[in-house]
């Protein structure tokens, strides 16, 4: 398929690189800006044509790919490219043209490479906030007192002040990795002030046997009761529990590698690339022996969803999680409370934070900061 044949139901395709057909001129988008890439006689030409990449700048860029591929087939072709160079652009010159939204769409390409799912809906939030505000501005329009009107504008949407400070980061994230002259939003995070929440309280010994049973008996629900008690018993992210597979078992169950994670149907590695080995108790040895088939698929789920599948966290937590703890009475806690519960439980039984650190995949001032929600592990007042 020529460029010339792309359709425009198939222009978002092309920001994709793919190996294009001989003599084929193919637009890319770099930094939200459209360049032509193509080979002549064995060798590669790029180059950027100075416009950014909008649907309409795409067509144009479409006529200029054209006349590209008819000079190569005619003989044509100037190998300076001085024939096809627009005029160099100012910087200036291209933020008039680079509108605000699709600034920050680039940057969104470019993270979707390395951040997981529940990040890039984040970034779309991010992504709709602007173009709600800002519609086709250009990007030079903005300034610090036009980034604090947007920046005031959310709370008026209802926007909590650390869902505004993460959005503000990532705005001077984006215009920092655009290395854009001027960065306005550079001091906006800083000057949001997040109010200190109270930690989780973490589930008791007594409510923990409570819900396990309550799933075992729950004629719906009983599919994930070895999930649940898995959760609690290892305290490992949901996401690590889900995508645990047999192959990450040891023969005699007696323990578990960690070192991926499971999220939507997403396969990564665990959370900050850190691996751990986790020896179990007897009880979990025997919870993962009974389901234990013989010779399992290496690749295959340990827990899975009640049609087989790979657990979806937001099915469990809306129906099976809410519905579950709502029928026994129990005030709700989100399923990864399971994690801090266990955490809680640890130091509260005077475990060396240093080991729990190990087994949760934590550092200790991480733990101590965010998870350490346990009476006995705070410090005391003296007695006076």
């Amino acid at each position: 398929m020529t460029t010339s044949q792309v359709s425009e139901k198939a222009l978002p395709e092309s920001k994709k690189r793919s190996k294009a057909a001989k003599g084929t001129v193919k637009i890319e988008s770099d930094k939200g800006w459209l360049r032509l890439r193509f080979s002549v006689a064995g060798k590669r030409y790029a180059f950027a044509v100075g416009l950014p990449d909008t649907l309409l700048n795409r067509k144009v860029v479409q006529a200029k790919a054209q006349q590209i591929e008819l000079d190569i087939i005619s003989g044509n072709f100037d190998p300076t490219l001085t024939k096809y160079k627009p005029e160099k652009l100012s910087q200036e010159s291209k933020a008039d043209l680079l509108t605000i939204p699709s600034f920050f769409e680039s940057f969104m390409e470019y993270k979707a490479k390395e951040v997981c799912s529940k990040t890039m809906e984040k970034y779309r939030a991010t992504y709709n906030y602007l173009l709600k505000f800002f519609c086709d501005q250009p990007v030079n329009f903005l300034d610090e007192a036009v980034t604090e009107k947007f920046m005031n504008w959310q709370f008026s949407q209802g926007l909590s002040p650390d869902q505004v400070k993460r959005r503000m980061e990532e705005l001077e994230a984006c215009w920092r990795w655009h290395k854009a002259e001027n960065n306005p939003w550079e001091k906006m995070g800083k000057r949001i002030k997040v109010p200190p929440k109270q930690r989780p309280k973490p589930f008791s010994r007594e409510e923990i046997n409570t819900i396990i049973e309550g799933f075992r008996t729950d004629r719906y629900y009983c599919s994930y009761a070895d999930f649940v008690e898995f959760l609690f018993g290892t305290g490992c992210r949901i996401g690590e529990v889900i995508g645990l597979r047999w192959q990450h078992i040891s023969d005699d169950c007696s323990q578990i590698w960690i070192g991926e994670q499971l999220t939507r149907g997403k396969r990564k590695a665990a959370k900050r690339n850190r691996a751990r080995t986790i020896t179990l108790t007897a009880k979990l040895q025997n919870l993962l022996i009974r389901r234990k088939q013989s010779n399992p698929d290496p690749d295959s789920l340990v827990f899975t969803s009640p049609k087989g599948g790979a657990i979806n966290d937001h099915n469990f937590r809306n129906r099976a999680w809410k519905k579950t703890l709502t029928r026994l009475g129990i005030d709700y806690r989100k399923p990864y409370n399971t994690r801090h519960t266990l955490i809680s439980h640890a130091l509260d039984l005077q475990m060396n934070p240093v080991m729990v650190a190990q087994l949760t995949g934590h550092d200790v001032k991480t733990l101590y900061e965010n998870y350490a929600g346990n009476v006995n592990s705070r410090p005391t007042l003296p007695e006076l």
